[in-house]
């Protein structure tokens, strides 16, 4: 056999080695995804069993895991959360959960509404939307990110009895990311067309506003793992929180806290474009200071279409500049 004979041998020989490694690895592959498939159901029932133990009824109604061999997919026709004990209750639509081979630390999931929400102290309330979809960067031991964007977001009552709904609010899109920094947690977000129905807030009246923001809670690692339900003791430090309606533009930044007594403090630096534009919003949202806002506001004017002042916060009580704008309740 000549030398010009045994290369295409060898070239044969590698080739079918190849194609053995190939095949070994794909059905490793296989093997492994149809073993997380099965976990997947076994644990989502395992976790509803042990759910249902404590007084606690929950369930993921259908669930399909399917997408083999570019995919992993896990679907349910609905989602379902109630707890009689605490009188606690949530539900929504159909939720689809999508990780690309090509792709697996950046899983997007979809949810449908309606979002029927029952908590003691709150009204039951029914959030509804066109899209809304998740999107997620995984990393060890936190995600680099976790973002959220909804498209026709709207909220109203969900009365239990025949009373009619009260509608809350309407946005044209919502948007927002969360990712960690260090031990605190950063979160960039933006809306517009939000429009918040006067009932909603005691009857004060607000044109449509869009909005964005970019702040970091202090801590906030620790508090999600800890699942802090109160906001006392809490601090944010807003970068950046623009809200604008036609002409009128307010651009608030600088460090807000919530002491041990519920107590909002505040030392803020607010921006505002088209200073006559913001005061009509203004005395139109609070009427009980029309006169103090215009009379503030008319002398801002004199500083020109974009000045700014310090927004104060001392123990609830509001001021922007000299101009009292009120008091915030303590927070729970």
């Amino acid at each position: 056999m000549t030398s010009s004979d045994e290369r295409p041998s060898k070239f044969r020989h590698r080739l079918m080695w190849l194609a053995a490694l190939v095949v070994m690895l794909f059905g490793a592959y296989s093997a492994v995804w149809f073993y997380v498939a099965g976990r997947v159901s076994s644990e989502a029932d395992k976790a509803v069993a042990s759910l249902k133990d404590k007084g606690i009824e929950a369930g993921c109604a259908n669930l399909t895991v399917s997408g083999y061999p570019l995919r992993f997919a896990i679907s349910c026709d609905n989602l379902a959360y109630e707890d009689d004990a605490r009188n606690v209750a949530a539900s929504a639509g159909s939720f689809n959960f999508v990780a690309e081979l090509i792709r697996p630390l950046s899983p997007a999931a979809e949810l449908r509404g309606p979002l029927r929400t029952s908590v003691p102290g709150m009204a039951p309330l029914w959030i509804d939307w066109d899209n809304l979809q998740v999107n997620a960067k995984l990393s060890w031991p936190l995600p680099r990110s976790i973002s959220l964007q909804a498209e026709s977001l709207s909220g109203q009552t969900d009365p239990a009895d025949d009373t009619d709904p009260v509608s809350l609010f309407s946005a044209g899109t919502a948007a927002g990311e969360l990712r960690p920094d260090g031990q605190d947690i950063g979160y960039v977000g933006s809306f517009t067309d939000l429009e918040i129905d006067a009932d909603a807030i005691g009857g004060r009246v607000l044109p449509p506003l869009d909005g964005s923001g970019d702040a970091t809670l202090k801590n906030g690692v620790a508090l999600m793992k800890t699942q802090a339900r109160s906001l006392r003791g809490q601090a944010v430090g807003i970068h950046k929180l623009d809200l604008s309606s036609g002409t009128a533009r307010i651009t608030v930044s600088g460090p807000v806290s919530v002491d041990a007594n519920g107590q909002v403090n505040a030392d803020l630096t607010i921006k505002l474009q088209d200073p006559k534009a913001v005061a009509a919003i203004l005395a139109t949202a609070i009427p009980e200071q029309k006169s103090q806002i215009e009379q503030g506001f008319a002398g801002l004017a004199l500083l020109g279409n974009e000045p700014s002042m310090p927004l104060k916060v001392v123990k609830g009580k509001v001021s922007l500049g000299f101009i009292p704008l009120g008091k915030i309740k303590p927070l729970d």
